[in-house]
């Protein structure tokens, strides 16, 4: 199938759109817009009738219960029990386990004062509040699952507010560190508060630390640019490798953040990982939109973004099929791209492996309580004043999720025991977050979150619709055990949507943290297994139990993976390709990485 291969340009000035100015009840449409975005604002984006509703639904419902009231009760008597032999332990001496446990994320109370008396009993007390408080919540007949898992997620809220780790005359470790610095960590702290609160007042990015530098330290991967549109930059990495790998990879990253999680220090980037094995490597860096740019549409992301880089390197390599790897929201992107070139007859994927990604939408994890129509209608319409969803707004999302740890934790070591926070590579990578444009974020919320068109068999493209089953292309399939994401139990549902040529994989770690497992990284461990073409479907939990751990990086098995489906070593390919009309432009990172 030949195609007309897209043209490197600058980036177009683009002019703002003229203000809608419709006739009649058009005004008081746009009245309740400007109104709905002021409310937006206010409420940092979650709609209030959301949350309300889902409380009135749990609240009818427990009236007219009178067995879970009576279950609710016996609880709370169970638990005020425990509290009662906990204390009476703790005076006499005995050496019995507290009762309540911490969850896994939560290090509000790792210190040792907190087994001491009188710590211990607040503590424990506040842990059989938030224990019954989470049985309260749970789902019970007649209850809409969604409304439960929102009011227990606001109970937490509420509850993570009032820790009391969060108060200084409670927390044990910022008395003893008050004492030992005669108050400096306090006064250290006020200024880590002024300062934090100088940059939220005045959105001013903070620039990387010393030894974090983009292109020095992190993204510092020797490659080119040799493509670019108003949408993204395409980075070519050569192999460092005397021959190499015929079929070139290109890696395609969510636009919800920068590229460079795949290109981090050099003992974690999996681009270096990759061609000193012998690939050539191709990356998308997405632009950061602006409010110019907030009709940029999905499929602006599909056509004018990934195709046009497989187009590119179809240039670069030409007669080369393309393995190709989509991250996160990228690796939606990927999958509809992908059932798009099958349905057309466009077979110039070698292979498909997703990262963290979800094609179903149905068990999205904690994001999905913050969907709904009213939720939904409330960001477009915020976005439609802005003309994106802006990167606070994105971070406190994310924050809020695990709020006793990235929130309140955070703010006790910053603030009461003065510690600044010390970098890391992720870290510094987390915090440089883009903007979303308008268009393409209400269509992916509510097309494929909110509608979940693509396995519902309601997804078109170009008039059309497109199955993911008809991809034949082999697929590389990974989640990771702790993401609160892209839960793993969703990212195998790909393969039941799906009849090809599949290799799972299930690695420990969070959504960031267990993709970047590089070979010699401690405590690491995957399952893996081969899913053949007409095998039946087997549930996730079976076949998580059905699978042995075993210890490592899973990029070494994806290495072997991609390796017996390449073809014949080669001399590499050219930087770019001046004579089609793709010159290296500039050095790797480019130009868009440092877009704020």
């Amino acid at each position: 199938m030949k195609r007309e291969l897209p043209k490197n340009d600058a980036v177009p000035e683009v002019e703002e759109p003229l203000e809608n100015e419709g006739q009649g009840a058009e005004h008081y449409n746009l009245l309740d817009r400007y109104a709905q975005a002021t409310l937006a604002q206010m409420t940092a984006g979650i709609s209030p009738y959301s949350y309300n509703q889902a409380f009135m639904d749990w609240l009818v419902h427990l009236s007219r219960a009178p067995g879970r009231q009576a279950d609710l009760v016996n609880h709370a008597q169970e638990n005020a029990l425990g509290l009662v032999r906990h204390g009476f332990n703790a005076m006499t001496g005995g050496d019995e386990p507290p009762p309540f446990k911490t969850g896994v994320n939560d290090h509000r109370f790792v210190d040792e004062g907190w087994q001491r008396a009188p710590f211990t009993f607040w503590q424990q007390a506040f842990l059989a509040t938030q224990d019954w408080f989470d049985y309260a919540a749970r789902d019970f007949r007649g209850l809409r699952t969604q409304d439960a898992d929102r009011v227990q997620f606001m109970y937490r809220q509420w509850l993570d507010l009032i820790s009391p780790s969060n108060f200084p005359w409670m927390n044990p470790e910022i008395i003893q560190t008050t004492m030992e610095q005669g108050g400096r960590n306090l006064v250290e702290g006020a200024a880590h508060f002024y300062d934090d609160f100088m940059h939220v007042i005045t959105e001013e990015r903070r620039p990387p630390p010393e030894g974090y530098r983009l292109g020095e330290d992190l993204a510092c991967t020797p490659g080119s640019v040799v493509f670019r549109n108003d949408l993204f930059e395409l980075i070519q990495y050569p192999p460092q490798t005397e021959s190499v790998h015929k079929e070139p990879i290109l890696f395609v990253p969510a636009w919800i953040m920068k590229y460079y999680v795949l290109d981090l220090s050099p003992k974690n980037s999996m681009i270096r990982y990759l061609v000193e094995n012998g690939f050539t490597v191709f990356v998308i860096s997405w632009c950061n939109p602006t409010k110019a740019q907030a009709d940029l549409s999905l499929e602006d992301y599909r056509k004018r973004g990934v195709m046009a880089a497989l187009d590119v390197i179809s240039a670069i390599a030409p007669g080369e099929k393309i393995h190709t790897n989509g991250y996160c929201l990228g690796g939606t992107i990927l999958a509809i791209t992908a059932a798009t070139m099958a349905r057309d007859g466009d077979d110039r994927l070698a292979s498909v492996t997703l990262m963290a990604t979800q094609v179903d939408f149905s068990e999205a994890g904690e994001l999905l309580l913050f969907l709904d129509e009213s939720q939904v209608a409330l960001l477009e319409d915020m976005m439609w004043e802005q003309g994106y969803l802006d990167r606070p707004q994105m971070s406190r999302i994310f924050a809020v999720m695990r709020s006793e740890d990235l929130i309140y934790t955070r703010a006790v070591r910053r603030y009461f025991l003065g510690k600044d926070d010390l970098p890391t590579d992720l870290g510094v990578w987390a915090s440089d977050t883009t903007r979303m444009p308008a268009r393409m974020h209400g269509e992916y919320l509510r097309g494929l979150f909110l509608e979940n068109r693509l396995t519902a068999g309601r997804f078109a493209v170009e008039g059309q619709v497109i199955a993911l089953k008809d991809i034949r292309a082999p697929m590389f399939i990974v989640g990771t055990e702790s993401d609160h994401i892209a839960p793993w139990q969703s990212v195998y549902k790909t393969s039941l949507f799906t009849d090809n040529d599949m290799t799972l994989v299930v690695t420990n770690g969070g959504h960031n943290t267990g993709i970047l497992s590089e070979p010699g990284h401690p405590s690491r461990h995957y399952r893996i297994a081969r899913r053949k073409p007409g095998a039946a479907y087997i549930a996730p939990d079976d076949w998580f139990a059905e699978q042995e751990p075993k210890e490592g990086s899973w990029w070494s098995a994806w290495l072997k993976w991609l390796r017996a489906r390449n073809g014949d070593e080669a001399a590499p390919p050219s930087l770019g390709a001046a004579e089609q009309g793709y010159p290296i432009i500039e050095p790797a990172p480019g130009s868009y990485i440092h877009q704020g």
